[in-house]
């Protein structure tokens, strides 16, 4: 049996503890032995160089680090590839570097969380209150809040007084809780219904109260989620998988095709360094050095370009798969409503009202019949009650201080004519009785217009109890099971509509300091408010289907409110159902499992639920972006593979679990990101063809060369050493790959479902533009080798002979990528259809390229570095014209494009 099933007695004297005098020190001690510190425990976090070595699992870097490893071997026997070897070494350390760099920055949940916990705590001990650390607080532990505090441990209450708690970060409830110690529970409930506990961390937001402690540290409903948040394995991004599986395929290509040179050689009867140096230049030509580096620029580039839109990314790669979302999961309060408590209907008995405008911005009028409606009468008397039985306060118009409820009502008064400024200095107040949960309603006693007026808002149930009369068509009646009737009636149609609805009632009184003015009351009217839908949320929502991505609403509060919500921003779709914890708690996973596959909307839901309906939404294929602002979203934050946490009302566990934060709490911002990733992912798409084809052509230029050794003399060498490729790889390919990142996104790229989660980077249709492109590269390429030889002056040394033809093939495929770059900029577009002066970048690029190109073919000291040598004028424009040949290959292929 749990706590909140039993009653004070019973829990007292389960936990062996005294209500007057509390625990002696001596027994804090024993329990403290027994269960621990009050804290959260951490697990043990992997060190510096655990992190570093984890860097060197990957598929691509381990054949980058082979490859480099011998290459520097050899370079220290033989003097040829050591430069190589150190630059190969360079890239793979850097990367290193950097991924530790950013694992050591994520996972700072915990930390997040135990920043939480209540630093102090007023306790009862041998009889006294005194102050504690909050991490002294044992089991058995009588601990007193008040408004203000920080519940330092879960708690069942023993006495309340008016107490509220906001329990938003815990349970996803956007109100806070009333809390009531007399309650006990027969059956079981939800965590957000248990009016008789208080959670760790959870903060009084009224009231005052006692409890006694029944959980600490990580036995805490919220020390749950903190297990759970290292449970839960961050799964890798779309991206990374379809990298991963490309590495795999590139270096399975690099093994063969190394075998087959090396048996080439050895038939050849070459040098078993030679063979080396040939195996190393073909594991540098099959994998694309400069294809990380360029995916990492171009996200941080998307990263930037998201802050101006209100997305914090956090995790490069989560750019990128925010384009293959399929489901966004959604909370309810504040990102896709505007977390702002607005009068939308009024019930004057005689006459309804609508209440125009929303949130706290006093604009808009109250409408009788769609026409400015007279502020008289029960109308007056409910905007009149609206402001002086109020707390709360509003600040710059739009910021509440105080319960969110009262603030809807002060701008409903001044919507009214009545002033919030200096109310108490017009209208004196005489006497107050605070809500409390019990009675369920609130009484101010003012002075007005020199009589003394009892005015009580309240549950309209409970609150019409009190009243013996009611005023109905300009004068006061007694009242009738009729009326009453009328009154409960429109009351449940309003709160089937989710709106909350309060009751207004009032009186005269000769005797203001009476503790007992709650009864014979007047009754006036009701007062319907909601928290409204985000007019932008609709139009995102709407552009979400548009895109093939369906919605979900998972949120804390009611089944009614949420599914209202949801029907008015049209996420409901026609035989979807919606449902709440207390429903699905019942159901086996089979059942579960099927009922979240056509559910829209999901209410009270636990953060065991919410890790659930990812975990099933994930079996079926979907990739998930969830949002969330609380602790109890934090695990299904990391499980999603986009976790999206609210930079205004979320919590630090929730942003620290998350992979973007949304600046502005938008559900907008969320479809900005997918249309951010989509255009992303079209681009690396277009500089990855770009890049492979020119290593599949470097791969095919060494094979045929070693081929071709056998029928022609001259071919002696390797044609292009593993230092010129890395030039290719990294410098000349990458300047115009960032810039293809660059491009523009296609008209209609909301307007396409989400590809395939098993899509591949590089699928059959990409993979045979590839293989054209990369054929046209390297048949330009060997010609220009050969040409080499024979425009090179016949009476140089045969040394100085080689390295003119190794220049002529190394200038012809530096100005092969750079002219097709040009072709890359589209997959469906000619050249004679594009702007070639719209994409700027790509210019300066290749411009760029060019003078480095000059730079290293002239310069003396550089070339003897490249172990190439200056060219004649004509045998640069023969190198450079050869390179248009792999342009014309890359526009070939578009007479075939299929769009995918």
């Amino acid at each position: 049996m749990e706590y909140y099933q039993k009653n004070v007695e019973e829990t007292l004297k389960d936990l062996n503890t005294d209500r007057e005098t509390g625990l002696s020190t001596e027994e804090v001690k024993k329990r403290q032995e027994r269960y621990g510190i009050n804290e959260l425990k951490k697990e043990k976090k992997k060190t510096l160089f655990q992190m570093f070595l984890d860097q060197f699992k990957d598929f691509l870097v381990i054949i980058l680090l082979v490859a480099a490893i011998i290459s520097i071997i050899t370079g220290i026997l033989s003097h040829e590839g050591l430069v190589d070897g150190i630059i190969i070494m360079a890239i793979v350390i850097i990367n290193a570097v950097l991924g530790v760099t950013q694992e050591q920055k994520a996972n700072n949940a915990l930390e997040a969380l135990k920043k939480m916990s209540s630093p102090q705590a007023r306790v009862l001990r041998d009889g006294k209150l005194t102050e504690v650390p909050s991490t002294d607080l044992t089991i058995g532990d009588i601990v007193h809040l008040e408004t203000g505090d920080f519940v330092a441990a879960d708690m069942r209450l023993l006495e309340t007084t008016n107490l509220k708690i906001d329990e938003s970060a815990l349970t996803g409830e956007s109100q806070p809780v009333g809390k009531d110690a007399e309650n006990v529970y027969e059956e079981e409930v939800v965590l957000a219904e248990r009016k008789n506990l208080a959670y760790m961390s959870t903060l009084v937001s009224y009231g005052k109260a006692y409890g006694v402690v029944t959980d600490i540290g990580m036995e805490t409903e919220i020390g749950q989620i903190a297990t759970m948040l290292e449970s839960v394995e961050e799964g890798k991004t779309p991206l990374q998988k379809t990298i991963d599986e490309f590495a795999k395929m590139l270096g399975i290509i690099c093994i063969v095709v190394s075998v087959a040179v090396f048996g080439i050689g050895l038939i050849q009867g070459k040098d078993i360094f030679e063979i080396f140096l040939t195996a190393i230049a073909l594991a540098v030509a099959a994998i694309p050095e400069g294809l990380t580096a360029v995916i990492t620029v171009v996200l941080a580039l998307g990263m930037q370009r998201m802050v101006k839109r209100n997305a914090i990314i956090k995790n490069l790669s989560t750019v990128e798969t925010l384009g293959q979302a399929t489901v966004i999961c959604s909370d309810k309060t504040g990102t896709l409503t505007q977390n702002e408590m607005t009068v939308k209907k009024v019930y004057g008995i005689d006459n309804e009202y609508d209440v125009d405008g929303t949130g706290y911005e006093i604009k808009g009028d109250i409408l009788h019949d769609g026409e400015t409606a007279e502020i008289k009468g029960n109308l007056e008397k409910i905007a009149l009650i609206s402001l002086l039985c109020n707390d709360a306060s509003i600040e710059n118009e739009n910021k509440v201080l105080g319960d969110p409820t009262e603030g809807a009502l002060i701008v409903l008064a001044k919507k009214a004519g009545f002033k919030n400024e200096a109310k108490l200095k017009k209208y004196p107040q005489l006497n107050e009785y605070s809500f409390d949960s019990t009675r369920k309603m609130m009484t101010s006693i003012n002075k007005v217009d020199g009589e003394n007026l009892v005015l009580t808002k309240g549950a309209p149930d409970q609150l019409i109890k009190k009243c013996d009369r009611i005023s109905k068509n300009g004068t006061v009646k007694k009242i009738t099971d009729q009326d009453i009737d009328d009154v409960l009636k429109k009351n449940e149609d309003y709160t089937s509509d989710a709106f909350r609805v309060l009751g207004f009632a009032y009186k005269k009184t000769d005797t203001p300091d009476s503790a007992d003015e709650e009864q014979d009351l007047i009754f006036v009217g009701l007062a319907a408010m909601i928290d409204p839908p985000r007019e932008e949320a609709k139009v995102a929502i709407d552009t979400c289907k548009r895109a093939g991505i369906r919605v979900m609403m998972i949120t804390g509060d009611h089944l009614t409110t949420a599914k209202a919500i949801a029907k008015e921003l049209g996420i409901m779709k026609e035989g979807h159902m919606a449902f709440s914890g207390e429903e699905t708690s019942k159901m086996s996973d089979e059942e579960f499992e099927e009922a979240i596959l056509k559910c829209d909307v999901f209410a009270r839901s636990t953060p065991k639920e919410k890790i659930r309906i990812v975990k099933v939404l994930q079996k079926h294929g979907e990739v998930v972006a969830m949002t969330g602002d609380g602790v109890n979203d934090s695990p299904a934050l990391k499980q999603a593979e986009i976790g999206v946490a609210m930079g205004i009302t979320g919590t630090e566990v929730s942003k620290e679990a998350s992979n973007m934060i949304l600046t502005d709490d938008n559900f907008a911002s969320i479809v900005n990101a997918v249309e951010e990733g989509r255009t992303i992912y079209q681009n690396i798409r277009k500089f990855t063809v770009y890049l492979v084809s020119c290593n599949l052509g470097e791969i095919m230029v060494i094979l045929f060369a070693m081929i071709f050794a056998f029928f022609m003399e001259a071919w002696t060498i390797i044609p292009l050493l593993a230092i010129h490729l890395l030039w290719i790889n990294l410098m000349t390919d990458s300047f115009p790959a960032f810039a293809l990142g660059m491009e523009e996104p296609e008209p209609n790229i909301m307007k396409k479902k989400p590809r395939d989660t098993d899509e591949k980077l590089l699928d059959k249709q990409t993979l045979l533009k590839v293989f054209i492109q990369g054929l046209g590269l390297a048949v330009a390429a060997l010609v220009s080798f050969q040409l080499g030889f024979i425009v090179a002056d016949q009476g140089l040394p045969a040394e100085n002979i080689q390295r003119q033809a190794r220049t002529m093939i190394f200038v012809t495929i530096v100005f092969g990528e750079l002219w097709r770059s040009f072709s890359a900029r589209s997959e469906s577009k000619f050249l004679h259809q594009m702007n070639p002066f719209s994409n700027t970048f790509l210019n300066y690029a290749i411009f760029v390229s060019m003078g480095l190109l000059m730079a290293l073919v002239y310069i003396p000291p550089v070339a003897d570095v490249f172990r190439i040598e200056a060219l004649s004028a004509i045998e640069l424009i023969l190198a450079a014209a050869l390179g248009l040949v792999p342009m014309l290959a890359g526009e070939s292929t578009k007479l075939f494009y299929k769009p995918v």
